[in-house]
């Protein structure tokens, strides 16, 4: 049998600053049934950005936008979104960014779990990756194979004594995600808040929603995780592949990634329709989990 769309019983609010712009932002998560996610902009009359990989750009977050409107920054709570199987919700803001948060997916997740879900007519539809694909991009690579769930694995390298080489691989269940992967926090470095600050970044970042390095080591210590770094790669690049509006059956690969180059091999594996195929019978495990 096939498995339904979702979208959450009841409505639900989240309000805090976004780490890029600094603006505080009001947000509502509203139940819908028209079988998609819509992200509506209310400060600017209600301008829509329906989700859509061909809509997005990489700017030091994930960012959705339509001619000059925007959503910045939508990674985390797309993560949390795709994770659960929502994929049929209007998302409500009052400013450019998704709220920061502690810069993880948690606050994300105890929303959708206080809000509950709800199970549409709809049926869902699958990519399903049947040949192997690899994008290589600024040094680091992304690759995608056939798989029967939805696997990743995932290096980083920087020449840090705190980070240094990391990697993370597992297959996505929603205990590991919330217990494994959202708790994992966005990360800088000391040495590039000045230049980001001049592009018009980083201008709401603080210790209470970012991990600050220096020279050494962390300056807002504890770790949640030893590879707290390179998890929250996987929880950006989760996020990122949820851009695709429909769930995934491949192996992905990372090594020394990013946004820029997580959407360049998404929009290269969807543009390319030898490499997938449409399923609606076999489906990741994570998306059976809440049956």
């Amino acid at each position: 049998m096939g498995l339904k769309k979702r979208t959450i019983q009841q409505e639900i609010s989240f309000s805090g600053i976004g780490i890029h712009t600094g603006q505080r932002v009001n947000l509502r998560l509203k139940p819908s049934y028209c079988g998609h996610i819509i992200f509506r902009r209310l400060d600017l009359g209600g301008i829509e950005i329906e989700l859509d990989y061909k809509k997005a750009r990489a700017k030091s977050s994930s960012l959705l936008h339509q001619d000059s409107v925007m959503v910045r920054t939508v990674e985390h709570l797309l993560a949390a979104l795709y994770v659960y199987g929502l994929d049929s919700l209007e998302i409500e803001l009052d400013g450019e960014e998704i709220p920061i948060g502690d810069g993880s997916a948690l606050p994300f997740i105890n929303l959708i779990e206080r809000a509950g879900l709800v199970f549409l007519e709809e049926e869902k539809k699958v990519i399903k990756v049947k040949k192997p694909l690899t994008i290589e991009k600024k040094g680091g690579w992304i690759s995608f194979f056939p798989h029967s769930d939805l696997y990743f694995a995932y290096t980083i390298e920087y020449s840090h004594p705190l980070i240094g080489t990391q990697r993370f691989e597992d297959s996505l269940r929603i205990k590991k995600f919330k217990e494994d992967i959202a708790p994992a926090r966005t990360f800088g470095f000391l040495r590039d808040v000045p230049s980001m600050l001049e592009r018009g970044m980083a201008r709401g970042g603080s210790l209470e929603n970012a991990l600050i390095l220096d020279d050494e080591g962390i300056i807002n210590p504890p770790l949640r995780f030893p590879d707290e770094f390179v998890r929250h790669k996987v929880l950006d690049l989760i996020g990122d592949i949820a851009l695709l509006a429909v769930p995934l059956l491949a192996r992905i690969e990372v090594n020394r990634g990013g946004h820029e180059l997580h959407q360049a091999g998404l929009a290269a594996l969807l543009e390319d329709k030898t490499i997938w195929e449409e399923e609606n019978r076999q489906f990741p495990a994570f998306l059976t989990e809440l049956l």
